[in-house]
């Protein structure tokens, strides 16, 4: 399932919450079926982003839940379906064929170093990287949504990641508040709606729901009593908002797929394909950038049809753009250098690891990155207050 930018995605999203909240025109056409006039007399548009949450899941753990009830469309994220690469899209209002951000590994060439772009820190010995040299702003040349709004805006962040590098980039123009848990958020939330001015944005961010699918798969119990109690709290949230004007939007960034041991590819079990890379894989575990020179490169496809076809599907990066996988429109100036020649889409339920000197195992159950429809799609609720 590839990503819908024409008017069903994540990105069309944001591009209705820039018209209505003042900031411009993105470039995308806004989200098909939303309700501007509806939405117009909010005096508070609250957007909370749930890492993590699927679609199908959704309405499969909680088919009564708030957010079910709640549920107005399934949209699809952008690709690849991760983190690093939708919540730029979320503080930018445009996917990764604009603002470059391609995968929780990306390899710079401009710094010729592979960077794990969230945390901003290096792959290799994960230093972190001096904003003052070169910041995540200057990577992407794609100017914040908050610096655009022509009213109050405020993110709701978790305290480890409110004065992050990335974070304070891309929030440039808006007031950052923290929380340390759950109950914090949602505390935060209603601080954040509090407020004497004509209009006001406010964009909420709770990673919490992500942790847990990874670490125990998005079908364990632990995933599933986490997310019964995120909508237990928006039951209340909506409670406590009542008589607010606010407007209440919620949606996340990717879905899940629960993987095994099994179904796990690791390069590093490919010795003779580790030797035919330049840099190590980066992008997603569902979705895999190599680096082949051009010397090498009959060699690398011939190994991975030969050895691999029944785990990934092979790809020329070039055809990914072509075909309009990372956004539409001119794209990023590095967006080439930045999904590599070749791109390893894995099939089913497998993902692909390469393990890098000082790396611990990747042990994920549950990930994302991919195409698959459990990880594409994800809900979006819409509440008013």
């Amino acid at each position: 399932m590839l990503p819908d930018y024409t008017g069903g995605g994540v990105t069309n999203l944001m591009s209705t919450l820039s018209q209505l909240l003042g900031g411009g025109d993105t470039g995308y056409a806004p989200l098909h079926g939303f309700d501007m006039k509806r939405a117009e007399g909010a005096r508070t548009v609250v957007l909370l982003v749930i890492d993590g949450l699927g679609y199908d899941h959704l309405l499969r753990v909680l088919p009564a839940g708030n957010l079910t009830q709640h549920c107005s469309a399934a949209i699809t994220s952008v690709c690849p379906s991760t983190t690093a690469s939708a919540v730029p899209t979320f503080l930018t209002g445009v996917p990764p064929q604009q603002h470059g951000f391609t995968g929780w590994f990306s390899y710079f060439a401009e710094l010729g170093a592979v960077l794990a772009v969230l945390p901003y820190r290096t792959r290799l010995g994960y230093m972190p990287v001096d904003a003052s040299v070169v910041s995540p702003a200057d990577l992407s040349g794609v100017r914040p949504l908050f610096a655009r709004l022509p009213l109050t805006a405020e993110s709701v962040m978790p305290d480890w990641i409110a004065g992050s590098t990335f974070n304070r980039a891309f929030c440039a123009g808006c007031g950052v508040r923290a929380y340390k848990n759950l109950a914090g958020l949602f505390k935060t939330i209603v601080q954040a709606t509090k407020h004497r001015e004509r209009s006001k944005f406010v964009y909420a961010y709770w990673p919490g729901f992500d942790a847990l699918a990874h670490q125990h798969g998005v079908d364990s119990p632990e995933a599933s009593a986490h997310l019964a109690e995120i909508d237990r709290r928006i039951g209340s949230l909506l409670t406590t908002l009542r008589g607010s004007d606010s407007l209440l939007l919620v949606t996340a960034d990717h879905g899940f797929v629960d993987t095994r041991p099994q179904t796990t590819l690791s390069i590093n079990q490919h010795p003779q394909l580790a030797e035919l890379l330049m840099a190590p894989l980066c992008g997603e575990p569902r979705l895999a950038y190599c680096y082949v020179h051009p010397r090498n490169q009959q060699a690398f496809e011939r190994y991975v049809s030969t050895h691999l076809s029944s785990q990934v599907e092979l790809y020329p990066s070039q055809q990914l753009i072509d075909e309009g996988w990372f956004g539409l429109g001119e794209p990023h100036p590095q967006l080439v250098q930045r999904v590599g020649h070749f791109a390893l889409l894995a099939k089913d339920d497998h993902k692909i690891v390469h393990q890098m000197p000082g790396e611990a195992p990747l042990q994920q159950i549950g990930v994302h990155g991919g195409l698959s429809r459990q990880e594409m799609l994800v809900p979006l609720s819409v509440m008013e207050a």
